[in-house]
């Protein structure tokens, strides 16, 4: 049995290796620092793991967008997805209508595909992070059922055409628990507060700041950026009421990518003067290189992949068809060659904070109310976002699929989350090992 054990764990090892290998290895030979750096974190945890490698779960879900797997049709397995639906990519930001909103953040990883992809991440993320909080198997399957049934419940609802005030966005008016406490946390910041802690005021002009992972750019880095940034201006909507033509650049600077997944990615941030001379209205703008989305590998559609100028063009299209009323500064540009994406760093921007949920009716709900936003996301992106990769009414297309077996669709959703979830925990110490006795290539 040790033999056999061993033997599948070395089985598996080189898989990670030969995913890691097509995923990460143009950048990582282009910044090993930098994945010394996310490896180190993905070794954390086994949900920090999970959250890294987005690459190997859509790797061990190949074959399902083609063979048809339960509630996949020719429509359900072409909506609009999130690619990285896990329970950290959630949290607050201000929409263009100046409202706080409590929703699915980080779009990097969109594209199209069958959304039980995005059901299925999102419902491993549940067992891994019930298992960290020494949940029960029983516990967690009935979490992941709570986040299906109140999923299916707002998908059925935007489907049958409830009213605004039916399906209510989770706001400050309208939120609950811990959600509400983000949405709250997000209000107290500041643009002020944000402007604080990147910059200086030097000769009496604000400066961006020396600071950790910032990196002072040369004449010819800095003119291409600035090339790019004027460049980027043409892509905003047209009736944006911030479109920034007037705004004057006060500053550049480089920075390194500090999250799990920016590791490699070039990145800058811009600093505007504000709609006045006041320096409390200046506005950090931020230009980071699109990544290739990892569904992208397993979606062979020519008419999507031929859809995107490139991934900067992929991120921002793809954020605003999920994402009602998107950040009026989302745009794109090209830099040396590479799709960029650019928004705005904004201070109103909170992750939902995981660390003291621990009772189980207090996560339930959470996960209730997550499973609502997943559901209102993908109805967002179908026939009347403008977008005409998705032509036809996404909610429609999932809530009949999923009405052709009720009852076996949370139970889908569970079984997933307990065996994928036993899998990833797997992979983590296999991870580990690979790491730290040096077998990942190229560190």
């Amino acid at each position: 049995m040790a033999t056999t054990q061993t033997a599948d764990a070395r089985a598996r090892g080189e898989r990670i290796l030969e995913v890691f290998g097509t995923a990460f290895g143009e950048l990582l030979a282009a910044d090993p620092a930098a994945f010394q750096v996310k490896f180190r974190k993905m070794a954390a945890s086994a949900f920090a793991f999970y959250r890294g490698t987005a690459c190997l779960f859509y790797a061990d879900l190949d074959g399902e967008q083609h063979d048809g797997g339960p509630y996949l049709d020719e429509r359900t397995s072409r909506v609009w997805i999130h690619g990285d639906l896990h329970a950290e990519n959630f949290g607050t930001y201000m929409d263009a209508n100046g409202r706080l909103v409590f929703n699915v953040n980080d779009f990097d990883e969109a594209f199209v595909g069958p959304f039980t992809w995005d059901l299925k991440r999102f419902a491993a993320s549940v067992a891994l992070l019930g298992y960290s909080k020494a949940l029960s198997d029983a516990q967690i399957g009935d979490l992941v059922r709570t986040y299906a049934v109140a999923y299916r419940e707002r998908i059925h609802a935007l489907a049958t055409g409830a009213k605004d005030d039916e399906v209510p966005s989770l706001t400050l008016d309208t939120a609950e628990g811990p959600v509400l406490d983000a949405l709250r946390a997000a209000r107290a910041n500041t643009r002020f507060g944000l402007l604080d802690g990147m910059t200086e005021i030097r000769d009496w002009e604000r400066r961006f700041a020396a600071a950790p992972g910032t990196v002072d750019l040369d004449s010819a880095t800095r003119y291409k950026v600035l090339d790019a940034f004027d460049a980027y201006l043409d892509t905003l909507p047209p009736g944006s009421p911030t479109r920034p033509d007037a705004y004057r650049v006060k500053d550049v600077v480089g920075r390194r990518g500090v999250g799990i997944g920016s590791a490699g990615l070039p990145s800058y941030n811009v600093l505007l003067e504000g709609h006045s001379d006041a320096l409390e209205n200046d506005l950090v703008i931020y230009l980071k290189q699109g990544q290739t989305p990892a569904v992208s590998r397993h979606v062979t559609d020519p008419e999507i992949r031929d859809y995107f100028r490139h991934e900067g063009h992929r991120t921002v299209i793809s954020q605003r068809a999920l994402q009602a009323h998107a950040d009026p500064w989302l745009g794109w540009t090209e830099l040396d060659g590479s799709g960029m994406l650019v928004a705005e760093v904004s201070p109103y921007a909170v992750d939902l904070d995981w660390s003291d949920l621990d009772d189980p009716a207090e996560i339930a709900r959470v996960v209730a109310d997550l499973g609502r936003a997943t559901a209102a996301m993908h109805a967002a992106a179908d026939d009347e976002s403008g977008h005409s990769l998705v032509p036809f009414s996404t909610e429609r297309a999932i809530d009949a699929a999923i009405a052709a077996d009720e009852e076996g669709f949370p139970e889908m959703l569970t079984g997933f989350a307990h065996d994928y979830g036993s899998q990833t925990r797997r992979d983590h110490q296999i991870f580990v090992d690979l790491f730290r006795n040096g077998r990942i290539p190229g560190l």
